[in-house]
C-alpha cells in the first residue's frame, strides 16, 4: 500500500501507554517510525499517554476502521506465551511479530502458531531468541528496546537532595520474578550496618495475582493484610525489619517523570530472576548516568558489561511451576553476592560514579530511533 508522497505505508498493531512496558514500547516505536515512513497505528482502545500534544500526534496515526486490507506490512505485538498475534483478525504482508516472555518452557503448539502466523518473529532479548531457537523456530531476529535520550541522559550535576545519604533505588512491579525480596534482604543488611542509607522504591503493581507470587520467596515474609498497595508494601517492609522512616515509596508515574527521581539516588539494585526484555527501568536508570547492581542473567546480558554495571554473577536455578506443570527455569541471584556488591558500592562511591558515567555513555546507543529503524528495515524486506 502506498502512502503520502508515494511512500509505502506500514501498519503497527501495538498498545500505547506511559506506565507499562508494552505501552511505552508501542508509543515510541510508532513515534520514531513516523519520522521515517508513513505509519498507521492500530490500537484498540486508544489509551492516552499523559501528554496532550503526543496524544494528538498519535491519534493522527490511527487509520479508518476499513483501511487495512492485508496487502501491507504489519508489525504485531505477541502478548501471550502461545505466540499468537495480539490482533489475530489482521494479517499483513509481511507479518512481523514482536515478543517478550519469561516462561521459557513453551506450551505445545506455540511454535506452530509462530510459524503459521508470522514471516519473522522478533524477540526483545537474545535470551528469548535462544529459547525460540532451542524449540526449533526459524526466522528469528532480536531488536532491543530503546531509551528516550531527551529525557534519560547524564547530567553534569550530582544529586542535590539527601546529599549526605547513600540512596538505593529499586524499581519494577513487585513480584517474585523481579527479585524485590532479594533487594529487601540485601538492603536490610546495609541499613543495619550504616545509619546514612535510604531506600527509594517504585514497585507499584495493581495485579494481585502477580503480587502473590512473592509468597514463593524464601527470603522475606510476605503476608500483607491490606488490599491497599501502599499499606501492604509498608507492612511487608516492616515485617522484614526495614526502617520505614528511611524509605520513600513512589506511586505509579509516566516513565518520562522518573528521570528526576533516578538522579537523586546513588545506585540501582536489580537482582531480577528473569527478564524477557532488557528491563526498560534498568535501561532508563543507566541512561541517566547512574550505576546499577544487577543480575548477569537473561535479558540484562544484552545491556550490562563489566564496565557499565556491577554484575551479580553467581546464580542458582529455580524451577517455576504452574500447578503440576513446569513452565520455566530461571536463574536465582545469589543473596550473599548481592549484599557484597551493595556494600562495595557503599564504600566505593568515586568508583561507582565512574561506572555510572560509562553506563550513561553506553546506553545512548540504545535509542527508540534505532529500534524503529531496525523494525522498518525488516518490514521493507
Amino acid at each position: 500500500m502506498t502512502g503520502r508522497n508515494g511512500r509505502d505505508t506500514f501498519y503497527l498493531a501495538l498498545p500505547v501507554g506511559s506506565t507499562h512496558g508494552w505501552g511505552i514500547c508501542g508509543r515510541y516505536i510508532a513515534r520514531e517510525m513516523a519520522r521515517l515512513a508513513t505509519i498507521r497505528l492500530i490500537t484498540d482502545p486508544f489509551q492516552t499517554v499523559g501528554n496532550e500534544m503526543e496524544d494528538r500526534f498519535l491519534q493522527t496515526l490511527l487509520p479508518p476502521a476499513s483501511e487495512f486490507t492485508g496487502a501491507a506490512p504489519l508489525l504485531q505485538g505477541i502478548t501471550g506465551k502461545d505466540l499468537m498475534p495480539c490482533r489475530p483478525d489482521l494479517r499483513g504482508q509481511p507479518q512481523i511479530g514482536y515478543t517478550f516472555f519469561e516462561e521459557n518452557i513453551l506450551p505445545a503448539g506455540s511454535i506452530g502458531n509462530a510459524r503459521s502466523q508470522f514471516d519473522v518473529v522478533v524477540t526483545g532479548s537474545s535470551w528469548c531468541k535462544d529459547v525460540l531457537e532451542a524449540h526449533g523456530l526459524e526466522n528469528i531476529s532480536t531488536i532491543i528496546q530503546g531509551i528516550d535520550p531527551q529525557i534519560f541522559h547524564p547530567t553534569p550535576y550530582d544529586k542535590d537532595l539527601f546529599s549526605d545519604r547513600f540512596v538505593v533505588f529499586s524499581g519494577g512491579k513487585f513480584e517474585f520474578r523481579k527479585g524485590q525480596d532479594l533487594a529487601i534482604r540485601a538492603y536490610k543488611v546495609l541499613q543495619d550496618r550504616h545509619p546514612d542509607v535510604m531506600l527509594v522504591h517504585s514497585w507499584y503493581n495493581p495485579w494481585s495475582f502477580s503480587l502473590d507470587t512473592m509468597r514463593s520467596s524464601p527470603y522475606i515474609r510476605f503476608a500483607p493484610s491490606s488490599t491497599d498497595y501502599f499499606a501492604a508494601m509498608n507492612q511487608v517492609l516492616n515485617d522484614n525489619g526495614i526502617d520505614i522512616s528511611r524509605v520513600i515509596a513512589l506511586p505509579p508515574r509516566p516513565n518520562a517523570l522518573m528521570a528526576q527521581f533516578y538522579r537523586q539516588t546513588d545506585v540501582g539494585l536489580f537482582p531480577n530472576r528473569c527478564e524477557g526484555g532488557t528491563n526498560l527501568v534498568l535501561m532508563e536508570y543507566m541512561a541517566c548516568g547512574k550505576p546499577v547492581i544487577a543480575s548477569w542473567s537473561t535479558g540484562h546480558k544484552d545491556i550490562l558489561t563489566g564496565k557499565n554495571a556491577i554484575p551479580i554473577r553467581t546464580m542458582g536455578r529455580l524451577h517455576i511451576r504452574n500447578g503440576e506443570s513446569l513452565v520455566a527455569v530461571w536463574d536465582d541471584p545469589n543473596l550473599e553476592e548481592t549484599v557484597e556488591q551493595l556494600e562495595w558500592a557503599y564504600r566505593n562511591r568515586e568508583k561507582l560514579k565512574a561506572i555510572g558515567r560509562q553506563a550513561g555513555e553506553d546506553l545512548q546507543r540504545f535509542t527508540w530511533a534505532e529500534t524503529a529503524r531496525q523494525f522498518l528495515e525488516l518490514l521493507r524486506n
